[in-house]
């Protein structure tokens, strides 16, 4: 558990004050207790004298401090220090739930090309991508990012569009074809006439997207402070009345002290606390505690396709060969001098004999590798490759846009291919199933083609697609089914995906695959990958909010006790903050429950009877 600076000062703070209300009872001196209401108490009034000037703002902080004084004046300094301790307690623990940024827009701007290499006159200059304008001519070299958005004049590449599409297989260029800022060159160079200005390309208003995507709705406010007013409201009404009735101040005072919300401020952020450390023993972070109180309410998750329902990696699916073992070896011997994402998705899946050398090795953008391998020249690549290399190719065009074709031939003759493609996951279908059991609907949101897209939720069970989207078409899906009421969760791994993560009412990140910038962009991440903790997820931040309302409920009804007790004089102002420290165990221990929350079997069973239903019948309409 790591602390900033500000928050290990609290937390020592209010450790100090602890054993100062502790030993102050325990020695009957209440003296002592002064430590604790000059460190607890003394930030507490600011806050809340700060409150009322800038913003008029009435917070239970005034009632607490209005206690806390009052017991002080009757010389109940004992009672003064534990109800400040108490609520500066409270405040940490919400303090330290909520979210630390909601995003580091820097971290996007830094992959923001800054120098881009013009071609004025036959010479190549370095300019400031700023000073680029339309119809310049630019020069991009192997590994560089394009600057801005334009067309290709000369040369043949491929391109990483993973930034802008999620997509992770690069995408062959060629002359006439657009490409866009903010994506790599992977290897060839190439000659561009630009289209736009740097400011308005495609990664600029990825940029802005991020942004500008902030929920609708507001952040949750603390229960307490929302009734506060009515709180206050009541308290010195009542506390004024029993004072006219029966001139005891003491009574009156006992009705401040009682009236204190000290399990009412710890009835959320106890809850949450407990949560989050259940959801960290799952490989689940939570960077936005009020999100897990969002969470309970959402009614419709959106995927993304690739690195979400699919491993995110091209992966060999299928060898075909009349020997498999000798094409195989060839192939990947060959591709083994390649850097090509394709080439390494091979590599990594042969298991064979030792690799061989391999001489005259050449790479031909677009299309493939050619060398030669114990004097047999051997081509590996697409159907473009076999063509320029004069090969007849014996497999037909299958025209399947969900696999990419990898043809060998040996002095020649095509000995056989390779099919390859981005997997689904073991768990995405038994994931899906189960969000629905829960009552969620499920959504796939995806950059890739109408075929691959339908056939991935066909397969995992998903009903309502959309295909072919760009970032600002999934916060546009995603604005429009909020303005219906709904509720939406995002779950995601790329940078184009972070727009998204942020517009949801509460975005979910691919922790260890995902990119930096969709991690920071949402408000969770899950660590290890493992989509099947999604209903662990949805089942917990339920049972949170069901935890919080029960708190607050035994909270205003300790509160109403305490007060007709204080009224009767039956106690003190001592009594009344005993009574809260009896209540903010009672909260805090019920809270703790939490931690060892887990889905259970009869759980699913009794999701499955009540929800199921309800969520394939909106999914099929």
């Amino acid at each position: 558990m790591k602390f900033t600076r500000d928050e290990k000062v609290d937390l020592l703070l209010i450790i100090i004050s602890t054993m100062s209300v502790i030993a102050s009872f325990m020695l009957s001196l209440d003296y002592i207790a002064w430590i604790a209401v000059i460190l607890c108490g003394i930030p507490i009034f600011k806050e809340c004298i700060e409150g009322l000037i800038t913003e008029f703002d009435i917070k239970a902080d005034l009632l607490v401090s209005m206690a806390i004084i009052a017991s002080i004046i009757i010389g109940e300094v004992f009672a003064a220090g534990e109800i400040a301790t108490i609520m500066a307690i409270g405040g940490f623990l919400e303090e330290y739930t909520v979210s630390k940024t909601q995003g580091k827009i820097e971290e996007l701007i830094k992959l923001t090309p800054q120098v881009a290499t013009r071609l004025k006159n036959g010479i190549e200059e370095k300019i400031s991508v700023e000073k680029v304008q339309v119809g310049d001519i630019l020069k991009v070299l192997p590994g560089e990012t394009i600057p801005t958005d334009g067309i290709i004049l000369k040369g043949e590449t491929s391109i990483d569009h993973s930034t802008l599409t999620g997509e992770p297989i690069p995408v062959d260029k060629k002359e006439n074809d657009k490409v866009y800022s903010g994506t790599i060159n992977l290897y060839g160079s190439f000659i561009m006439q630009t289209t736009k200005l740097s400011q308005n390309s495609a990664f600029q208003k990825l940029i802005k997207l991020v942004k500008s995507s902030a929920p609708e709705n507001a952040k949750v406010v603390r229960i307490a402070d929302e009734w506060a007013t009515l709180i206050v409201a009541i308290a010195y009404i009542t506390a004024i009345l029993t004072y006219l009735y029966t001139f005891d101040i003491t009574r009156a005072v006992t009705i401040l002290v009682v009236f204190c919300p000290c399990a009412l401020v710890l009835a959320t952020p106890t809850a949450i606390s407990a949560a989050i450390g259940n959801l960290t023993k799952h490989g689940i972070l939570v960077k936005d505690g009020a999100s897990i109180e969002e969470l309970a309410y959402v009614n419709e998750l959106i995927f993304d396709k690739t690195g979400t329902l699919t491993n995110g990696a091209p992966k060999v699916v299928k060898v075909i060969s009349d020997n498999k073992k000798e094409m195989m070896h060839l192939l990947a011997s060959i591709e083994s001098q390649s850097e090509h994402p394709l080439a390494k998705a091979i590599v990594k899946n042969y298991d064979g004999p030792e690799l061989e050398d391999v001489s005259n090795f050449k790479m031909h953008i677009g299309k493939g590798v050619t060398g030669i391998i114990n004097g047999s020249q051997v081509v590996a690549g697409n159907r473009k490759l076999l063509e320029s290399e004069n090969i007849e190719n014996k497999y037909p065009d299958e025209n399947n846009a969900r696999e990419i074709e990898i043809f060998v031939a040996k002095d020649g003759e095509v000995i056989g291919k390779v099919l390859l493609a981005d997997t689904i996951r073991e768990t995405s279908k038994q994931t899906i199933n189960h969000l629905k059991q829960q009552g969620i609907q499920t959504t796939l949101l995806t950059g890739d083609n109408k075929e691959t897209g339908s056939f991935i939720a066909k397969q995992v069970g998903i009903f309502n697609s959309r295909f072919n989207c760009l970032p600002e078409d999934k916060t546009e899906y995603i604005k429009k089914e909020q303005l219906k009421g709904n509720k939406i969760a995002m779950i995601g791994d790329g940078i184009n995906d972070a727009p998204s993560l942020k517009k949801a009412n509460v975005g979910i990140a691919m922790g260890s695959i995902g990119s930096d910038i969709s991690i920071e962009a949402a408000n969770i991440a899950l660590i290890n990958d493992n989509i099947q903790d999604l209903p662990h997820l949805i089942g917990i931040s339920r049972k949170t909010l069901k935890t919080i309302n029960l708190n607050i409920g035994f909270s205003l009804a300790l509160n109403i006790i305490a007060m007709i007790l204080a009224i009767l004089g039956i106690i003190d102002p001592i009594s009344g903050a005993l009574i809260h420290n009896i209540g903010s165990v009672i909260v805090i221990v019920y809270s703790s429950t939490l931690l060892n929350y887990n889905l259970s079997k009869k759980d699913y069973k009794k999701l499955k009877r009540l929800g199921i239903a309800k969520s394939l019948n909106k999914q099929m309409i």
